[in-house]
């Protein structure tokens, strides 16, 4: 099951070179124009039908890949009351770091003022789904139909299914341990498919990257340099400071070495720019090269990936002060502080809705008197700039795993030590 090694290597080396080449070639695409047999046959063809048929695999192993080892996690827990520690304390860690970022983001951008003296657009307009009351969500953490909230793909349905599961085969005796030794199989064949998916990783990677920059091009960011650049530096800072020294806070270990070991599933997770699609190979690093167990990393890895959301919180943060100072709107400390709570909170409140960083925006910009309508002006450059805060997001979740781990004496330094050359 060892993610490491020279396999490990090559495709990590194969995933940048991916990345790199597809960049290079989806700027060229845009710069001769993407229309005729290029746009019908190249972008819109070849390469839109292998990314997608890229994500669609990836895709396919979340569900069973999340209900598996979190009932195996669950199950193997000797006290069953450590899951309610494990849940409490990554939890605290992920709202903490989701007010940390958009904190910062804030900050950075009421200094910088990006949408100061902006030439705003009239006919700018935005409509979004209303986002669900707290009742209804915390009535839809428990699944009515736990095959339909699979078939949904309804994560936090599936973690409290599958949590539950866990819990009475590990109360059941004899009759859980037999059931437990054929999950355990399931697992092991589950993570073998996705080091054999990884194998594709590369050319899926190079089609997704050709496809947004051919399509997207540079051009979109010129009208918004100074905010995409504002997101772009904290979404930098979060990953670069923040993460790094609670990482060596709350475990005491080298921040280099763990960044050395991630790079795998940040580079997927910018290509795809779904925390949901890279969570079969962000849960295989964190068990395997950051010495996570399994019993942890099965918890945390999947909340992460449906609630923790730095990188979202940051373009919530930067956009709002944006979107005030282009109408000219001034909200004050109280506002800023409100945003703060808001963002937070609704990180967990809207997780697994569809279009979510855009419910949560306007559910912010709405706690704080400012037109929805200017969520156009800013959703030009996001889906360049959601490849990079996926990728913060991904990072972050398997920070909190180390710390979490960690202080439940779940984490192998051994295995996080153990070296590897790019």
């Amino acid at each position: 099951m060892e993610f490491g090694g020279h396999t490990r290597r090559s495709l990590t080396v194969r995933i940048v070179i991916g990345m790199l080449a597809g960049l290079a070639l989806g700027l060229i695409l845009n710069a001769v124009g993407v229309r005729g047999l290029v746009g019908d046959y190249l972008v819109e063809g070849l390469f839109y039908v292998v990314g997608a048929i890229f994500l669609a695999s990836l895709k396919l192993l979340v569900v069973p890949l999340v209900f598996v080892s979190l009932v195996c996690g669950t199950a193997a827990l000797e006290d069953v009351s450590r899951l309610g520690r494990i849940g409490g304390k990554t939890l605290f860690l992920y709202l903490f770091t989701t007010a940390v970022a958009i904190t910062i983001a804030l900050v950075v951008a009421i200094a910088l003022k990006p949408g100061a003296g902006f030439d705003l657009e009239t006919d700018a307009s935005f409509r979004v789904e209303v986002p669900p009351s707290l009742a209804d969500t915390l009535i839809n953490l428990f699944p009515s139909n736990p095959v339909q909230a699979m078939a949904e793909g309804n994560m936090l349905q599936i973690i409290v299914f599958a949590g539950l599961f866990g819990l009475a085969m590990t109360m059941a005796g004899a009759p859980g341990k037999r059931i437990l030794t054929f999950f355990s199989d399931v697992n092991v064949v589950i993570m073998k498919l996705v080091l054999l998916l990884m194998e594709f990783a590369p050319y899926g990677v190079f089609c997704l990257i050709v496809r947004v920059f051919a399509l997207q091009g540079l051009d979109a960011i010129k009208p918004l340099a100074l905010y995409f650049s504002s997101v772009l530096g904290v979404l930098v800072l979060q990953a670069g400071i923040t993460y790094p020294l609670l990482l060596r806070v709350g475990t005491g270990l080298d921040p280099l070495t763990f960044f050395r070991n991630v790079r795998a599933p940040v580079a997927l997770a910018f290509s795809t720019a779904s925390s949901n699609a890279t969570l079969p190979v962000t849960l295989e690093t964190a068990e395997h090269r950051l010495g996570v167990d399994n019993s942890i990393a099965s918890f945390t890895v999947p909340l992460g990936a449906t609630i923790n959301m730095d990188g979202t919180a940051i373009m919530q943060g930067v956009a709002t002060a944006f979107i005030a100072q282009a109408y000219g709107i001034e909200i004050g400390f109280t506002g800023y502080l409100m945003v703060v709570v808001t963002a937070t909170l609704a990180s967990i409140g809207t997780a697994g809705v569809p279009g979510v960083g855009l419910i949560m925006l306007a559910m912010v910009l709405r706690q704080v008197n400012l037109p929805v309508e200017g969520i156009a002006l800013v959703i030009g450059v996001d889906r360049l700039l959601d490849m990079v805060r996926t990728a913060v997001n991904v990072t972050g979740d398997m920070m909190v795993s180390c710390i979490v781990a960690k202080s439940e004496g779940r984490l192998s330094e051994e295995v996080f030590r153990a070296e590897t050359v790019l």
